[in-house]
């Protein structure tokens, strides 16, 4: 058996270790306040680690481009109050005019 077949194999049972794991807790945990509040951020802090990764890296490499310039200026329209449709517009324009001026 190869190294492959071992970690697809291993990483399966972790997988459903897990699943059976968050199945089989008792019902009065999730029922504390504090997890239920810290239940709510997980969604968010995933989907802000997912833009981070995908604005500042490049396969293997760390950069800065006109990706990182279009969160920024989506960043101030929120800050701003901006309805949703402005803060995407506004940073796909961003992005673009920055990305058509390098390349």
């Amino acid at each position: 058996m190869s190294a492959q077949w071992i970690a697809v194999i291993g990483s399966s049972a972790i997988c459903y270790g897990i699943k059976y794991a968050g199945s089989a807790i008792p019902e009065s945990w999730l029922s504390n306040p504090r997890i239920q509040r810290i239940n709510a951020l997980i969604p968010i802090v995933l989907l802000t680690a997912l833009v981070a990764v995908n604005t500042l890296s490049t396969k293997t490499k760390l950069l800065i481009d006109h990706r990182a310039a279009g969160v920024a200026v989506a960043i101030a329209a929120l800050i701003a109050k901006a309805p949703f449709p402005v803060v995407v517009v506004g940073a796909a324009i961003t992005s673009a005019v920055l990305y058509h001026f390098n390349y």
